[in-house]
């Protein structure tokens, strides 16, 4: 079967074909000019609006994880206790890190992080925990991360391709938590 481009034996290759690859000038004025303006629609305004809540929330989340964690790195007891305890302490500050850019986030999108302890619980879609039993803390801590997986799935759908930035954040979230998923998960069948 002859190639698409080829006319009597011979191939017709397109100006694109052979042309270096370059970018779109006028692409990148429209940028420019709409970039001076800083305008936003009003629908464009109530969606950031809507995800600076989303990742207010968020945040609350990882920070619920990381105060669970971090009491039961220093409650854990037991014969396995010294080495899960030690993970517990792990898996706060990477909590914590994904705080920080949440933080960072609702921030570059012209919203303001809150951080505020009196609502830190009703914002979070984890609960936090204070049992004593290790088992019981890691049921507790897979349970937390299970709900953050979902709720990072969700808000990764939401966003979409509408803003790369923050789902590629998300994402990377979300990955972090199925690990420390599977990780309790581990745990619990050992």
């Amino acid at each position: 079967m002859a190639h698409p481009h080829e006319t009597a034996g011979l191939t017709q290759l397109s100006l694109a074909e052979h042309a270096p690859p370059a970018l779109d000038n006028v692409a990148l004025d429209l940028v420019r000019r709409q970039a001076l303006q800083q305008r936003h629609s009003t629908a464009e305004l109530l969606w950031r609006k809507g995800l600076v809540k989303l990742l207010n929330d968020a945040l609350a989340t990882e920070l619920v994880c990381v105060m669970r964690y971090k009491r039961h790195h220093f409650t854990a007891h037991g014969l396995n206790s010294p080495h899960i305890a030690e993970e517990f302490a792990v898996h706060a500050s990477e909590e914590m890190g994904h705080a920080d850019r949440l933080a960072r986030r609702i921030v570059q999108l012209g919203g303001e992080p809150d951080f505020s302890p009196e609502t830190l619980l009703q914002r979070s879609h984890a609960a936090y925990d204070a049992t004593l039993e290790l088992a019981a803390m890691i049921r507790a801590n897979l349970v937390a991360e299970r709900v953050a997986v979902e709720g990072y799935s969700q808000m990764v759908r939401l966003v979409g391709d509408r803003d790369p930035t923050t789902r590629r954040l998300l994402e990377d979230i979300l990955a972090d938590e199925q690990k420390h998923a599977d990780e309790l998960q581990g745990w619990l069948a050992d």
